[in-house]
């Protein structure tokens, strides 16, 4: 019982440290994965019970940015892309795909960011505004190259092909699979 006791009280001790900053950015990192999911989800999916399930899972990067569950909800909204483009035939448009991409970039560099930071840590607010300018710079680069690269390749609009969907997702995690392996044999 003493164990018992002792882990309550560690938890009281962390919860009365947690500053603003940290506790701000987690937050977001729910705002954030929660706002992907109801973009690549079809509507017909967000009514009842399954958006409970959403909004546990986006739950998990902001509790855990250390751990698999940014990659998780990652491979959760794509999957919910592909649900909503091939399941239920909604058609591909540019500002949704746009906004998705950079949900995704968005959530994923703000788990590196709260992994960074405990939560009792007292934090310069220029740190996060610097890190979300960069974030906000490569958003916009890439969201105006992708633009300027469909227009040049002519198959802007609705031609997309779900195979290049699936290829990038297949290249993405085989990309963190070999990082994570060159991780651990260093």
């Amino acid at each position: 019982m003493s164990v018992f006791v002792e882990r309550v009280r560690a938890v009281q001790y962390a919860a009365a440290r947690i500053s603003a900053a940290p506790l701000l950015v987690r937050a977001t990192i729910f705002v954030v994965v929660f706002a992907g999911f109801v973009l690549a989800f079809p509507a017909e999916v967000l009514s009842g019970r399954p958006i409970l399930f959403l909004a546990v899972a986006a739950l998990l990067p902001a509790f855990g940015p250390r751990r698999l569950w940014a990659t998780f909800t990652a491979l959760v909204t794509v999957g919910g892309w592909l649900l909503a483009t091939d399941g239920y035939g909604r058609p591909v448009a540019l500002w949704r795909l746009l906004a998705v991409a950079a949900l995704l970039y968005l959530g994923h560099t703000l788990c590196a960011l709260a992994a960074l930071l405990p939560y009792d840590a007292v934090v310069d607010p220029e740190l996060i505004t610097r890190w979300l300018l960069r974030s906000a710079a490569v958003l916009l680069g890439a969201a105006v190259l992708g633009v300027v690269l469909l227009q040049a390749a002519g198959t802007g609009g609705g031609a997309g092909h779900q195979w290049v969907t699936v290829l990038g997702l297949l290249v993405a995690v085989g990309t963190a699979a070999l990082l994570g392996w060159l991780l651990r044999r260093r």
